[in-house]
């Protein structure tokens, strides 16, 4: 048999294989469906109160797999020298340093001794975290507290990278609340469609919780985790005009309304380079407080120490403070109605590739 056989084998194969590959794929694949209620096995019995102080901490725990030793086979980059940069890694570095990253998120979170708190990308099941449960060792060290999980991230084998498969990922939204919650329910964001990106991208979506005030009204509190490696932000530009819709319908009907989260779009035009760094600025970088987007009885709440501590760093090479590429993309927009201020908690990204952002507010 000639090379130009054999190279006709191997192709053949190649083609074979992808095409029953991506038939797996797509017979795994499946969106929920929007409304989705959720419940929780405990509910405080207690109500919030108008000019009470309160507190809630948004924090992207990144599935226990960003400590300082850990890139993302997902994120890319390049150099200020134009050196190109690509992580490399589907999963964690080891079990051992999931448990250490989500010890040291319920650690962080106990010292914090918030009244809510929203998790995002935090696993049940999943290869890339080498099937640690965080969910439930999170809800197990805040006994008191209602939990409420939204699944935002079910995926069939991902067999990519090749020297370390992402495998099968469960994962989504996990809040805890010391106060009663009337409903809740997983809210469905619009997520692109495409033949490759359907399969990677998170099933986005976030957790709407409706929780009584004693002067009759409610606080909608939202837990948000908007889509990344959406370079034009076709996809979040959808995702913060639902958000704002719901902002409008919920502050004229008298209620208040606080949205926490990962937003993946940066907290303010000067914040896009501000930060040290040895990066260009990575393309799916946009600004999140633009007016236009933003209902008019609403605001982003911009963190008092914004200026010396960033939220999100890039995971296309372990992390270095001096070169990796960092700014502010989480926290929280609420209503006019509610009176707050945020600070960034600085946990020097040794647990994830975020810090938490904590909300320090009161209800008018």
């Amino acid at each position: 048999m000639n090379f130009f056989k054999k190279a006709g084998f191997v192709l053949a194969g190649g083609a074979a294989a992808f095409a029953a590959y991506y038939t797996y794929l797509s017979k795994q694949y499946y969106r929920i469906p929007d409304h989705q209620p959720l419940n929780s096995d405990h509910n405080p019995e207690g109500k919030l109160e108008p000019g009470v102080d309160y507190s809630a901490i948004t924090f992207n725990v990144g599935f226990g797999a960003y400590n300082h030793d850990f890139d993302f086979f997902m994120d890319s980059g390049t150099m200020l020298n134009g050196k190109k940069v690509h992580g490399h890694r589907g999963t964690a570095i080891s079990k051992h340093a999931v448990l250490t990253s989500t010890n040291g998120v319920i650690n962080t979170l106990k010292d914090e001794n918030p009244d809510f708190m929203l998790l995002q990308e935090i696993d049940t099941n999943s290869t890339r975290s080498f099937h640690v449960n965080q969910v439930e060792l999170v809800s197990h060290a805040f006994p008191k507290y209602a939990h409420l999980y939204a699944s935002d991230f079910h995926t069939a084998y991902l067999a990519v990278p090749i020297t370390n498969p992402h495998g099968i990922a469960r994962s989504g939204l996990l809040t805890l609340s010391k106060y009663h919650i009337n409903k809740a329910e997983r809210r469905q964001y619009p997520v692109s469609n495409g033949p490759i990106e359907k399969f990677v991208d998170l099933d986005r979506c976030f957790e709407m919780m409706r929780l009584p005030v004693t002067n009759g009204k409610e606080l909608i509190l939202i837990n948000s985790h908007m889509s990344a490696y959406d370079k034009n932000g076709d996809s979040r530009a959808k995702q913060i005009h639902l958000l704002a819709e719901l902002m409008k319908n919920e502050t004229a009907a008298g209620n208040y309304v606080i949205i926490g989260g990962d937003f993946n779009q940066v907290f303010g035009a000067d914040m896009i380079g501000y930060f040290h760094h040895q990066e260009e600025i990575p393309g799916w970088v946009s600004v999140l407080n633009d007016p236009e987007r933003l209902p008019e009885n609403s605001h982003v709440v911009m963190a008092k120490n914004r200026l010396e501590v960033p939220t999100c760093r890039a995971a296309e090479m372990p992390y270095d403070p001096e070169i990796n590429y960092m700014t502010i993309c989480d926290g929280f927009i609420i209503s006019n109605n509610v009176e707050a201020e945020a600070i960034n908690l600085d946990t020097d990204f040794a647990y994830a590739d975020h810090n938490p952002v904590r909300l320090n507010f009161k209800l008018k």
